[in-house]
């Protein structure tokens, strides 16, 4: 029955009551019981549940009802429920006249209603047993698979979020990741959960620590610490959700996920708080954020039903981005976003977790390399490295030198301890061709699955690349898991890094160089595809690298060049672009795509390369936004660069505090560089150029140096430069001394801008120092 129809049957009974609520008992008709239902009902007894379990109409006139079955053409559930009376308010219990309905017909039962302290009550109870523990994908080497929540997680790492990453693509979104660990600024935990908001969104890559946070908050909650005004808090994961596509409101999903709880309560107007955790893994997310497309599938209805309350929701980064999308109607709305272990927490961890006799040498491993410290943040990664560096009996530093290595390695344990639980080493078990076999089967499904955007996935999309996936469906959990609900099995990758990195395996050994180019889906996956090519012989990756025997490998030389060739195109077709913002963003993503393909590749430079690096200049910036592990990529290029008798066009130092990595940069740089710009207050601490610098731009406007600074980290860089562009804080005290310097080099151009004045020659500038000497002396004279 339409809208329009069913309010005139209210206005045709004439009931003021119903018509006056007719929003409200709309509400209840539709999102409760859903459209249609009414016609679908055989029996009396199945509209008496309805109305005893549902409460459909939210209202306690009956006589107006029976008028309106009547007019609907339900004469028979008019004569049964003619004579059906309610009991006051306070109670739910129905009276049955005996003589309208069979005995067997009658389900009613004295039911009643659950009191609001009772179900918080139970809530909390039930958070307590259920969640004070978590469950690590791989156990720490000491203690059990549970993970006490209430002391691990206090070395958390939260931070602002208000501008989030956009791109969905999983490079982009660890890349920055990598860069919000440069700048972020903690926020306490207290500071953030105290106060009550209405909206909370938290984002955070894959493994960082969201589940972790949220289960926090609901012990704290059940401890009464946090959200202590809020009655009622339900927690609900979307990888669960996807599996009942079907309910359409908020009460049936409470009675899905906490039946034994809530008994059938009716939520509307109670305080409550929802959370809900992976947003990313929510099949029908497209259309939660876009209201406008149809939609099939009444859940979508339930989760945007749970905006009428206060609600807390976690997901990837560029899953939560999209959603802010439909959260804005909230004032104070807080987005926030999880880093990670701080430093204590990495220490911490070691400390607790790592067999004694290793902590140093694990602690040492994560120093020496950059992206295994940048990535130890990460729980996942953190925990996996520390089990890998453990067990290693080579005490081998460089085992995550590079991002493929330290996905190798954890992808490599995970076969060698959780699928095959085999005390042979790598080598033995991948000589054996059926464990390969299997490696490729398993990056076969995860390369299926990526392209088509399949986070979640069902037997069926298995089955349709894995024939005998039936015979075999066990050897696959531990890569993957299986997900047991009422409505079958579902399944997912166990880390969505493993999935990512099994789809570079598969690209790198099935696909050519030229199906890898031609697919853009393949562009997050560019630098460990490259990174597959690295011939280090003390590396496991050799290992996954010959899978395929049927792919030729005639033309394995040119894999590498092919991708790096097409990378610098793209960055030379986006000077085309009208949008100069768009070009130069488009120009730097792909350089920068370039020399990290080819530090992962860890490969040097081939007679091919120097030609293609050869059609471009090449620019080093050293900044605030730049990465520890973009600095050991570039450090990586410019070794070989340089090596190969090839200038650099330009460096540029815009940061006042430099890393070792960094430092070692500008050395390198330095020794053949044309350019050379510095715009920070520079201390280089006897970092000296080696070669003749064509032009040197030094912008200390806004710095007040000493002199003693000047001449340690400065002049020693002005002194071979054969152009000069210096732009001086007008506060400094030894111009003088200064000229003199630049007056004993033999300077081709020259430019100093100091006190609003620019001076094109020592000239002008002795001009100006005589002019000044004298103002002072006569300002001397003056006072005494």
């Amino acid at each position: 029955m339409d809208d329009k129809i069913y309010k005139e049957v209210l206005l045709k009974v004439g009931d003021n009551l119903l018509e006056k609520n007719f929003e409200d008992i709309k509400y209840y008709y539709s999102q409760q019981i859903g459209d249609g239902i009414l016609e679908k009902i055989k029996r009396p007894t199945d509209f008496f549940k309805a109305l005893e379990h549902r409460m459909l109409l939210g209202v306690d006139n009956y006589d107006g009802f029976v008028k309106a079955l009547s007019i609907i053409g339900r004469n028979d559930l008019a004569k049964h429920f003619s004579e059906i009376s309610i009991l006051p308010e306070s109670s739910t219990i129905f009276s049955v006249n005996k003589d309208s309905l069979n005995s067997s017909e009658i389900t009613c039962r004295c039911n009643v209603k659950k009191d609001i302290s009772e179900i918080c009550t139970a809530l909390k109870s039930y958070y307590l047993t259920n969640y004070g523990k978590i469950n690590e994908i791989q156990p720490p080497l000491k203690l059990p698979a549970n993970v006490d929540l209430m002391n691990k997680f206090v070395d958390l790492c939260i931070v602002d979020a208000v501008t989030t990453q956009t791109d969905a693509v999983y490079r982009v979104e660890r890349k920055k990741f990598l860069e919000k660990q440069l700048r972020y600024t903690p926020i306490s935990y207290s500071e953030i959960f105290m106060k009550e908001k209405s909206v909370t969104l938290i984002s955070g890559i894959a493994g960082i620590g969201k589940t972790w946070l949220l289960r926090k908050c609901l012990l704290d909650w059940s401890n009464d610490l946090i959200w202590k005004n809020v009655k009622l808090v339900f927690y609900l994961e979307c990888r669960k959700l996807n599996q009942h596509q079907n309910i359409s409101n908020i009460n049936e999903l409470l009675n899905v996920f906490y039946k034994d709880i809530t008994n059938d309560f009716n939520i509307r107007n109670n305080t409550a708080l929802f959370i809900i955790d992976g947003l990313d893994e929510f099949k029908y997310l497209n259309e939660l954020i876009n209201p406008s497309l149809s939609c099939n599938y009444p859940i979508v209805n339930a989760l945007t039903e749970i905006q009428n309350y206060k609600y807390v929701v976690a997901g990837r980064v560029y899953a939560i981005d999209q959603y802010q999308s439909i959260s804005t109607e909230h004032n104070d709305k807080l987005t926030i976003q999880i880093m990670g272990f701080n430093e204590n927490g990495i220490n911490n961890y070691i400390e607790n977790n790592v067999l004694e006799e290793k902590k140093e040498f694990v602690k040492a491993t994560l120093k020496e390399s950059p992206i295994a410290k940048s990535m130890s943040s990460v729980p996942f990664y953190l925990s996996s490295m520390c089990k890998i560096i453990s067990d290693s009996k080579n005490e081998d530093k460089s085992s995550f030198l590079t991002m493929t290595d330290l996905y190798a390695n954890i992808f490599l344990y995970f076969l060698q301890k959780h699928i095959i639980k085999s005390n042979e080493l790598i080598y033995q078990i991948m000589e054996n061709d059926s464990n390969k076999k299997y490696v490729l089967n398993i990056c076969k499904i995860a390369y299926q699955l990526f392209v088509e955007s399949k986070v979640i996935f069902s037997k069926e999309d298995i089955q349709t690349f894995i024939n005998d996936f039936n015979e075999n469906k066990d050897n696959f959990f531990g890569f993957i898991e299986r997900i047991e609900t009422n409505l079958g099995y579902y399944y997912q990758f166990a880390h969505l890094t493993i999935m990512e990195f099994c789809v570079s395996v598969y690209a790198y050994n099935c696909l050519s160089s030229e199906e890898i180019i031609a697919d853009k889906r393949l562009e997050s996956c560019l630098s460990m595809i490259c990174g597959l090519t690295n011939k280090n012989q003390n590396s496991l990756l050799k290992f996954l690298v010959n899978l395929n025997s049927s792919k030729h490998s005639s033309k394995e030389s040119l894999f590498l060049f092919s991708i790096l060739d097409r990378l610098l195109k793209l960055s030379r077709q986006s000077k085309e672009k009208n949008d100069f913002l768009l070009r130069l963003q488009l120009e730097t993503y792909y350089v920068n795509l370039f020399i990290e393909c080819f530090y992962e590749s860890q490969s040097s430079f081939s007679d091919e390369i120097k030609l293609i690096v050869d059609e471009r200049e090449w620019k080093i910036l050293i900044h605030n936004r730049k990465t520890s592990y973009e600095t050991s990529c570039e450090n990586y290029f410019v070794n070989h660069y340089i090596k190969s008798g090839r200038k650099l066009s330009k460096l540029s130092v815009d940061k006042n505090i430099l890393s070792d990595e960094e430092k070692n940069l500008i050395i390198q740089c330095s020794t053949n560089v044309r350019d050379v710009d510095f715009r920070c207050s520079i201390k280089l601490e006897g970092l000296k150029p080696k070669d003749k610098i064509e032009w040197l731009r030094i912008y200390i406007k806004r710095y007040l140096i000493t002199k003693k600074d000047f001449v340690e980290n400065i002049l020693p860089w002005i002194n071979l430069c054969e152009g000069l562009f210096l732009s001086l804080h007008d506060d400094i005290d030894f111009i003088e001394e200064i000229f003199e310097w630049i007056r004993c080099l033999n300077l081709k151009e020259l430019l100093i801008e100091y006190r609003k004045k620019v001076f094109f020659n020592l000239d002008e500038l002795k001009n100006f120092i005589t002019c000044k000497i004298k103002n002072e002396t006569r300002k001397t004279c003056l006072i005494f």
